[in-house]
Protein backbone atom coordinates (compact mmCIF):
# COMPACT_ATOMS: atom_id res chain seq x y z
CA UNK A 1 0.00 0.00 0.00
CA UNK A 2 0.65 3.49 -0.88
CA UNK A 3 0.20 5.12 2.77
CA UNK A 4 0.62 4.51 6.42
CA UNK A 5 -2.55 2.36 6.59
CA UNK A 6 -3.33 -1.01 7.02
CA UNK A 7 -4.80 -2.21 4.11
CA UNK A 8 -8.42 -3.76 4.30
CA UNK A 9 -10.50 -5.55 1.79
CA UNK A 10 -13.72 -6.42 2.23
CA UNK A 11 -15.63 -9.49 0.06
CA UNK A 12 -19.07 -9.27 -0.63
CA UNK A 13 -21.22 -11.81 -1.27
CA UNK A 14 -24.22 -10.45 -1.99
CA UNK A 15 -27.40 -12.98 -2.36
CA UNK A 16 -24.90 -15.80 -3.26
CA UNK A 17 -24.04 -18.81 -1.42
CA UNK A 18 -24.95 -22.10 -0.05
CA UNK A 19 -23.50 -24.17 3.18
CA UNK A 20 -21.79 -26.52 0.85
CA UNK A 21 -20.59 -23.54 -1.50
CA UNK A 22 -19.25 -21.50 1.53
CA UNK A 23 -17.69 -24.41 3.55
CA UNK A 24 -15.32 -25.22 0.29
CA UNK A 25 -14.95 -21.16 -0.08
CA UNK A 26 -13.93 -20.67 3.65
CA UNK A 27 -11.81 -23.70 3.42
CA UNK A 28 -9.70 -22.04 0.55
CA UNK A 29 -9.64 -18.48 2.16
CA UNK A 30 -7.82 -19.61 5.30
CA UNK A 31 -5.81 -21.32 3.85
CA UNK A 32 -4.66 -18.73 1.61
CA UNK A 33 -5.25 -16.28 3.97
CA UNK A 34 -3.09 -17.78 7.04
CA UNK A 35 -0.53 -15.27 7.28
CA UNK A 36 -2.49 -11.80 7.06
CA UNK A 37 -3.47 -10.80 10.74
CA UNK A 38 -1.98 -7.82 10.55
CA UNK A 39 -4.53 -6.63 7.62
CA UNK A 40 -7.72 -6.97 7.64
CA UNK A 41 -10.12 -9.02 5.84
CA UNK A 42 -13.60 -9.23 6.11
CA UNK A 43 -16.61 -11.39 4.74
CA UNK A 44 -20.14 -10.08 3.78
CA UNK A 45 -22.24 -12.80 4.02
CA UNK A 46 -26.27 -12.96 3.78
CA UNK A 47 -27.99 -13.14 6.76
CA UNK A 48 -28.77 -17.13 6.80
CA UNK A 49 -25.41 -17.77 6.91
CA UNK A 50 -24.02 -15.64 9.94
CA UNK A 51 -23.78 -18.90 12.16
CA UNK A 52 -22.22 -21.00 9.53
CA UNK A 53 -19.62 -18.26 8.60
CA UNK A 54 -19.08 -17.13 11.90
CA UNK A 55 -18.29 -20.86 13.27
CA UNK A 56 -15.77 -21.32 10.13
CA UNK A 57 -14.25 -18.21 11.02
CA UNK A 58 -13.15 -18.47 14.44
CA UNK A 59 -9.57 -18.96 15.01
CA UNK A 60 -8.81 -16.90 12.42
CA UNK A 61 -8.07 -13.72 11.41
CA UNK A 62 -10.56 -13.27 8.73
CA UNK A 63 -13.77 -10.87 10.09
CA UNK A 64 -17.36 -11.54 9.34
CA UNK A 65 -20.35 -8.70 8.09
CA UNK A 66 -23.32 -8.20 7.71
CA UNK A 67 -24.66 -6.82 3.77
CA UNK A 68 -27.54 -4.33 6.17
CA UNK A 69 -28.56 -3.38 9.29
CA UNK A 70 -31.65 -2.33 10.22
CA UNK A 71 -31.91 1.86 11.77
CA UNK A 72 -34.36 0.51 14.24
CA UNK A 73 -33.29 -0.58 17.58
CA UNK A 74 -36.44 -3.48 17.96
CA UNK A 75 -39.81 -3.35 17.77
CA UNK A 76 -42.44 -4.49 14.81
CA UNK A 77 -40.40 -4.45 12.06
CA UNK A 78 -40.76 -7.58 9.94
CA UNK A 79 -38.03 -8.48 7.80
CA UNK A 80 -35.79 -6.17 9.13
CA UNK A 81 -32.03 -7.30 11.31
CA UNK A 82 -31.30 -5.05 14.28
CA UNK A 83 -27.32 -4.18 14.64
CA UNK A 84 -27.79 -6.29 18.32
CA UNK A 85 -28.59 -9.32 16.78
CA UNK A 86 -25.99 -8.67 14.52
CA UNK A 87 -23.43 -8.24 16.87
CA UNK A 88 -24.48 -11.31 18.63
CA UNK A 89 -23.38 -13.52 15.37
CA UNK A 90 -19.86 -11.89 15.99
CA UNK A 91 -20.52 -9.44 12.75
CA UNK A 92 -17.46 -6.75 13.68
CA UNK A 93 -19.00 -4.71 10.52
CA UNK A 94 -21.77 -3.96 8.14
CA UNK A 95 -22.61 -2.32 4.82
CA UNK A 96 -24.70 1.43 5.30
CA UNK A 97 -25.82 2.88 1.76
CA UNK A 98 -24.77 -0.11 -0.51
CA UNK A 99 -25.78 1.23 -4.01
CA UNK A 100 -28.08 -1.75 -4.64
CA UNK A 101 -30.08 -0.67 -1.23
CA UNK A 102 -30.24 3.37 -2.56
CA UNK A 103 -31.42 1.94 -5.93
CA UNK A 104 -33.27 -1.24 -5.56
CA UNK A 105 -34.83 -0.47 -2.25
CA UNK A 106 -35.03 3.59 -2.22
CA UNK A 107 -32.99 4.25 0.62
CA UNK A 108 -32.59 8.36 1.71
CA UNK A 109 -29.32 9.51 2.69
CA UNK A 110 -30.82 10.26 5.92
CA UNK A 111 -31.55 6.47 6.11
CA UNK A 112 -27.87 5.35 5.74
CA UNK A 113 -27.11 7.95 8.19
CA UNK A 114 -30.05 6.57 11.01
CA UNK A 115 -28.36 3.20 10.07
CA UNK A 116 -24.53 4.17 10.51
CA UNK A 117 -25.20 5.49 13.43
CA UNK A 118 -27.48 2.47 15.23
CA UNK A 119 -24.37 0.07 13.46
CA UNK A 120 -21.73 2.39 16.04
CA UNK A 121 -24.19 2.25 18.92
CA UNK A 122 -24.15 -1.74 19.16
CA UNK A 123 -20.35 -1.77 18.23
CA UNK A 124 -20.30 -2.56 15.02
CA UNK A 125 -18.24 -0.84 12.48
CA UNK A 126 -20.33 0.69 9.41
CA UNK A 127 -19.14 0.77 6.41
CA UNK A 128 -20.38 3.52 4.18
CA UNK A 129 -20.58 3.29 0.71
CA UNK A 130 -20.59 6.11 -1.79
CA UNK A 131 -21.07 6.56 -4.76
CA UNK A 132 -23.05 8.23 -8.20
CA UNK A 133 -24.88 6.39 -11.02
CA UNK A 134 -23.98 7.02 -14.70
CA UNK A 135 -26.51 9.67 -15.15
CA UNK A 136 -25.00 11.65 -12.62
CA UNK A 137 -21.14 11.20 -13.56
CA UNK A 138 -21.98 11.95 -17.17
CA UNK A 139 -23.59 15.20 -15.70
CA UNK A 140 -20.43 15.98 -13.91
CA UNK A 141 -22.14 15.27 -10.42
CA UNK A 142 -19.47 13.17 -9.04
CA UNK A 143 -18.07 15.11 -6.66
CA UNK A 144 -21.80 17.01 -5.53
CA UNK A 145 -22.76 13.20 -4.97
CA UNK A 146 -20.20 12.15 -3.41
CA UNK A 147 -19.94 14.79 -0.58
CA UNK A 148 -24.06 14.78 -0.25
CA UNK A 149 -24.14 11.70 0.47
CA UNK A 150 -20.80 11.94 3.28
CA UNK A 151 -22.37 14.88 4.51
CA UNK A 152 -25.73 13.35 5.85
CA UNK A 153 -23.68 11.21 7.83
CA UNK A 154 -21.14 14.05 8.84
CA UNK A 155 -23.80 16.53 10.09
CA UNK A 156 -26.00 13.84 11.63
CA UNK A 157 -23.36 11.95 14.16
CA UNK A 158 -19.71 13.96 13.42
CA UNK A 159 -16.61 13.11 12.76
CA UNK A 160 -15.56 11.10 15.70
CA UNK A 161 -17.68 8.93 14.44
CA UNK A 162 -16.06 7.78 11.50
CA UNK A 163 -12.76 6.46 13.84
CA UNK A 164 -14.41 3.27 13.58
CA UNK A 165 -15.86 3.49 10.28
CA UNK A 166 -14.70 2.42 6.52
CA UNK A 167 -15.46 4.36 3.63
CA UNK A 168 -16.17 3.03 0.44
CA UNK A 169 -16.36 4.36 -3.31
CA UNK A 170 -18.25 2.67 -5.42
CA UNK A 171 -19.19 4.37 -8.52
CA UNK A 172 -22.99 2.63 -9.16
CA UNK A 173 -22.13 2.31 -13.30
CA UNK A 174 -18.98 0.37 -12.13
CA UNK A 175 -20.64 -1.99 -9.93
CA UNK A 176 -20.76 -5.49 -11.86
CA UNK A 177 -20.87 -4.12 -15.23
CA UNK A 178 -17.03 -4.96 -15.79
CA UNK A 179 -16.51 -1.20 -15.93
CA UNK A 180 -13.64 -0.22 -13.52
CA UNK A 181 -13.04 3.75 -12.73
CA UNK A 182 -9.15 4.30 -13.97
CA UNK A 183 -7.11 4.71 -10.89
CA UNK A 184 -6.27 8.37 -11.55
CA UNK A 185 -10.20 8.72 -11.17
CA UNK A 186 -10.77 6.90 -8.33
CA UNK A 187 -7.88 8.61 -6.66
CA UNK A 188 -8.92 11.56 -7.54
CA UNK A 189 -12.73 11.08 -5.88
CA UNK A 190 -10.44 9.23 -2.88
CA UNK A 191 -8.84 12.32 -2.18
CA UNK A 192 -11.79 14.63 -2.57
CA UNK A 193 -13.63 12.34 0.20
CA UNK A 194 -10.52 12.95 2.69
CA UNK A 195 -10.10 16.43 2.20
CA UNK A 196 -13.77 16.87 3.14
CA UNK A 197 -13.57 14.75 6.34
CA UNK A 198 -10.62 16.68 7.22
CA UNK A 199 -12.01 20.01 7.23
CA UNK A 200 -14.27 18.34 9.96
CA UNK A 201 -10.90 16.61 12.05
CA UNK A 202 -7.79 16.20 10.08
CA UNK A 203 -6.47 13.01 12.51
CA UNK A 204 -9.49 11.11 11.71
CA UNK A 205 -9.08 11.74 7.76
CA UNK A 206 -5.80 10.85 8.34
CA UNK A 207 -6.65 7.75 10.11
CA UNK A 208 -9.98 6.59 7.53
CA UNK A 209 -9.80 4.35 5.62
CA UNK A 210 -11.24 4.69 2.37
CA UNK A 211 -11.72 1.89 -0.32
CA UNK A 212 -12.57 1.61 -3.72
CA UNK A 213 -15.20 -0.87 -4.78
CA UNK A 214 -16.19 -1.54 -8.55
CA UNK A 215 -15.63 -4.16 -10.68
CA UNK A 216 -12.50 -4.96 -8.74
CA UNK A 217 -10.23 -7.44 -10.11
CA UNK A 218 -7.17 -9.20 -9.61
CA UNK A 219 -5.82 -7.58 -12.52
CA UNK A 220 -6.39 -4.15 -11.64
CA UNK A 221 -6.54 -4.66 -8.41
CA UNK A 222 -2.49 -3.38 -8.47
CA UNK A 223 -2.80 -0.28 -10.31
CA UNK A 224 -5.86 1.01 -7.91
CA UNK A 225 -4.22 0.14 -4.89
CA UNK A 226 -1.13 1.74 -5.51
CA UNK A 227 -3.04 5.12 -4.75
CA UNK A 228 -1.96 7.02 -1.97
CA UNK A 229 -5.29 7.51 -0.93
CA UNK A 230 -6.69 4.00 -1.76
CA UNK A 231 -6.29 2.19 1.48
CA UNK A 232 -7.91 -1.41 -0.28
CA UNK A 233 -11.33 -2.39 -1.69
CA UNK A 234 -14.64 -3.60 -1.17
CA UNK A 235 -15.06 -7.18 -3.71
CA UNK A 236 -18.23 -8.24 -5.52
CA UNK A 237 -18.19 -11.21 -7.34
CA UNK A 238 -14.30 -12.14 -7.83
CA UNK A 239 -14.84 -12.11 -4.06
CA UNK A 240 -17.00 -15.95 -4.64
CA UNK A 241 -13.89 -17.17 -6.03
CA UNK A 242 -10.83 -18.25 -3.90
CA UNK A 243 -8.44 -17.88 -6.74
CA UNK A 244 -9.49 -14.39 -7.32
CA UNK A 245 -9.72 -12.89 -4.03
CA UNK A 246 -6.72 -14.21 -2.67
CA UNK A 247 -4.69 -12.50 -5.76
CA UNK A 248 -6.54 -9.16 -4.80
CA UNK A 249 -5.74 -9.37 -1.54
CA UNK A 250 -2.53 -10.14 -2.13
CA UNK A 251 -2.82 -7.08 -4.24
CA UNK A 252 -3.16 -4.99 -1.05
CA UNK A 253 -0.01 -6.91 0.35
CA UNK A 254 -1.54 -9.19 2.55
Amino acid sequence: MASSRSAWIGGNWKMHGSLADNAALLAALREGLSDAAESEVVLFVPFPYLDQVSRLLAGTALALGAQDVSAKAKGAYTGEVAATMLADFGCRYALVGHSERRQLHGETDEQVAEKFGAALAAGIRPVLCLGETLAEREAGKTEEVVIRQLEAVLNLHGAAAFQDAVLAYEPVWAIGTGRVAAPDEAEAVHRLLRERMAKADASVATALRIVYGGSVKADNAPLLFAKPNIDGGLIGGASLEAKDFLAICRAANF
